[in-house]
């Protein structure tokens, strides 16, 4: 029940971010790679922090971890959105996309985990 309710709350969370970068930016990549790197950041930071004090683990765990931070963030958008830019033939795009989206998620999530060490 937890993993399907964070699952839902996730995935609405992040239509709506992708949706205000999609108006603002013209394009799905920058809500895609946006919510990634957040979401990364805060499975860091989650994963490492001392909620579980306050808050029963298997709710960090399955909530908000697997939950509504595995719905939150979306590998298969990111896959499908690099195939566009490789079969529009911007091959530059696609590889910088790539790069910022691996690279950037998991630094974001090793800050996440810093985080909790200050």
């Amino acid at each position: 029940m937890l993993v399907a309710t964070g699952g839902a709350l996730g995935a609405i969370i992040r239509y709506i971010l992708t949706s205000i970068c999609k108006s603002l930016f013209l394009s799905s990549i920058y809500g895609t790679v946006s919510v990634n790197i957040l979401g990364s950041f805060l499975i860091g930071y989650f994963i490492t922090s001392n909620f579980g004090n306050n808050l029963s683990e298997n709710f960090i765990k399955f909530f908000l971890i697997i939950g509504l931070l595995g719905s939150f963030t979306t590998f298969s958008a990111f896959s499908y959105e690099v195939v566009e830019l490789i079969n529009s033939k911007k091959y530059i795009s696609s590889f910088t996309y790539i790069f910022i989206s691996i690279f950037i998620c998991i630094l974001s999530a090793y800050l996440g985990t810093l985080l909790n060490k200050f």
